[in-house]
């Protein structure tokens, strides 16, 4: 997958206290005074987190010009968040009397969304402080004015502070709503300036070479005269090949890595082809920053050579904007996302080749756009189904995740589940995200405090999909084995007579662990052990339990990649990818084939359901310690840049994270099993 997308998100304090099922991401009003009627008066409203943690009175370089220009995203509370909690629950969870019965789109919006009097409080409140409302949604108003009108809006001054690369603006303490709209307010994003992006959680294997040379020792060397002279992977299944001359590693005659996977051959080991369902009748949201001009021809094209359909007229649609993309240096620019766009598509239509897919790009890889672009599919009930392969850290070096992103993604979340939506997040490529693991990860984030589950993978609204090594019995694609994604990488030595350094560094992974920000949720009673909900990822002890992730898990190692196609530059082209990137996209096209199977009804939001059939035919259980040698050692001889590579990847090994027996924060669940689509 193209590297991770994260979403650059803005910098806040730490999110300290576990948050019950993720439905609120801020502090909840102060008590309400009883006014002398005995009615309930309003109180105002402390913004939690919205003073942020770097912003120390050491750090402080003065205070920001009154008539220097500022904005900030208000997302409007709605009708009833606890009733939208709970219907979301209740039409999701198979044992509910609910299951399965959801509301309509304008019955959703009249039932849960912000009132005419909300926005009518807060564009009074706003405008009366100054500020300019610049746009506005169902959700959000965005508002813009001067530093001043902030402070009278907000009630709090803004300084400037010097953090590691350079000095961004944040309120002095934590913001405030007035009485008159504090009901009103769900969160508000944007007042400090500080931002990191999102990464998407793909990397292909070339991209990930070049990464590596920074990062890991080890000179490049020559393949010994008796390897192949050409790149050589085992194409018959798994080990199919030996590496006969290299040097001795994990064992003797490591065999070559698998030639990189194409749907059909994915479709066959995930029991596809055998449950004769192919996702008609479903329909395939994917999420991204900005967007291919080719990408129909190119997924046409792909298919065509592996001996698939392309897309039927009317099958494919797509919405972006590229007069309105923004921030294409700090993301990668667009066509730094081609590649994790051409994935999603190519593997949302290679497992579900009758689906509807649906593309929308955000005009950029900060949160509020890739908000936007999923907001559109909810708003517009574009999809069954959501695949998003792209997330961040929510603790940082630099601060925390904006609680506004948590609270605000959450409720979009829960308004796609009351109608039958439900989004599915790659969990990361970079193990427990701990500074252990991005010293020599190839798609970390370098900015990560401690270990950590990602956002929005977290969330426990959202199905949280984690990565395999998936190991096949034969070039026809049947299953041979499985193990989590994860690789210690070493090089050739100068001299060829050895691996540099051995045993190898952590190089790439599937993420996950246990949050300690989210309190578990329902669906994971009894089925994760406490023996793992009990303690967050960074070695925290938890009196209750916690949200553990990833949900489930499908192919997506690096040393076993999926070959993707598109134009670059002209001219198209394929080659090996990797990551949650790659398993995300594929479990959204399992679910379009579970619609299928099922007739056409909806999952919706499908963890409860996925959940529910735990330790059934439907997983396939991922257990590393069956592992013999032979299946977690491979010599990759790849080409990059025109010249020939000899690699050794143990796989198996994850950084923090390892599969056993029963749920397990590397591959969850499991993977898909014959019994996935029997209701």
């Amino acid at each position: 997958m193209p590297i991770a997308r994260h979403r650059l998100a803005g910098l806040a304090a730490p999110l300290t206290a576990a948050l019950v099922l993720g439905t609120i991401g801020l502090a909840a009003p102060a008590g309400a005074a009883t006014a002398g009627d005995g009615a309930a008066a309003p109180t105002a409203k402390e913004l939690t987190g919205t003073h942020p943690a770097w912003a120390t009175a050491q750090a402080d370089a003065g205070a920001v010009p009154d008539s220097a220009p500022g904005s900030a995203r208000i997302y409007l509370a709605g009708r009833d968040r606890d009733a939208l909690a709970a219907l979301a629950r209740a039409v999701s969870d198979p044992s509910s009397p609910a299951y399965g019965k959801y509301l309509g789109d304008a019955d959703a919006k009249d039932r849960f969304g912000a009132t005419p009097e909300q926005v009518a409080a807060v564009t009074a409140w706003v405008t009366g402080a100054g500020l300019t409302v610049d746009a506005g949604t169902s959700h959000y108003l965005q508002v813009s004015g001067t530093t001043g009108a902030l402070t009278r809006a907000f009630g709090t001054g803004f300084r400037s502070y010097r953090t590691a690369d350079g000095l961004h603006r944040a309120p002095v303490k934590d913001a405030t709503v007035p009485p008159a709209a504090a009901g009103a307010v769900l969160a508000v994003g944007g007042l400090s300036d500080a931002v990191r992006p999102n990464l998407s959680h793909a990397v292909s294997v070339r991209e990930a070479e070049q990464r590596a040379k920074a990062a890991l020792a080890g000179p490049d060397a020559k393949q010994p005269a008796t390897l192949p002279t050409v790149p050589t992977c085992s194409e018959d299944g798994y080990g199919s090949k030996t590496a006969k001359g290299a040097p001795e590693g994990y064992e003797k005659n490591e065999p070559f890595a698998p030639c990189s996977y194409v749907p059909s051959q994915l479709r066959k080991a995930y029991g596809v082809t055998d449950a004769k369902v192919s996702g008609k009748g479903a329909r395939i949201a994917i999420i991204d920053a900005y967007g291919l001009p080719t990408m129909e021809q190119d997924a046409g094209h792909f298919a065509t050579l592996h001996g698939d359909r392309p897309f039927a007229p009317g099958q494919y649609t797509e919405y972006v904007t590229p007069e309105k993309w923004v921030h294409q240096d700090e993301c990668g620019g667009a066509d730094g996302w081609a590649g994790e766009e051409a994935l999603d598509v190519e593997m949302a239509h290679g497992l579900a080749p009758d689906a509807q897919v649906v593309y929308v790009g955000g005009n950029s890889c900060y949160d509020d756009d890739l908000y936007d672009a999923m907001a559109k599919v909810v708003d517009g009930h574009l999809a069954d189904v959501v695949s998003n392969s792209w997330g961040e850290i929510m603790h940082g070096t630099g601060g925390d995740l904006d609680p506004a992103v948590v609270a605000a993604d959450n409720q979009l979340f829960q308004l796609g589940a009351v109608t039958g939506i439900g989004f599915t997040f790659s969990s990361g490529d970079c193990g427990d995200s701990s500074p252990g693991a991005a010293a020599t990860g190839v798609n970390c984030q370098a900015d990560t405090s401690q270990a950590q589950a990602d956002w929005p993978s977290a969330s426990p609204w959202v199905t949280s999909v984690g990565g395999t090594a998936l190991q096949l019995a034969d070039k026809a694609g049947h299953y041979g084995h499985e193990v989590s994604m994860g690789d210690r990488r070493s090089v050739l030595s100068a001299d060829q007579k050895s691996w540099t350094p051995f045993p190898g560094n952590f190089y790439f992974g599937g993420g996950g662990g246990v949050s300690k920000d989210f309190a578990q949720p329902w669906y994971q009673h009894g089925v994760v052990p406490d023996s793992v909900s009990h303690t967050a990822a960074d070695g925290t002890a938890s009196a209750t339990p916690l949200r553990a992730t990833p949900d489930v898990a499908m192919s997506g190692d690096l040393v076993a990649a999926t070959l993707v196609g598109y134009t670059s530059g002209g001219t198209y082209s394929e080659g090996g990818y990797g990551g949650t990137s790659v398993s995300a996209p594929e479990f959204a096209a399992m679910v379009a084939d579970a619609i299928d199977a099922r007739g056409g009804r909806a999952i919706g939001f499908a963890n409860p359901y996925l959940y529910d059939r735990a330790g059934t035919g439907a997983f396939r259980d991922v257990d590393d310690a069956k592992v013999h040698t032979k299946l977690g050692n491979v010599v990759d001889l790849g080409e990059v840049n025109g010249v020939l590579k000899v690699r050794l990847y143990r796989i198996a090994s994850d950084y923090g994270l390892t599969a056993t027996r029963g749920y397990d924060t590397a591959t969850g669940l499991g993977t898909p099993a014959t019994g996935f689509f029997r209701r």
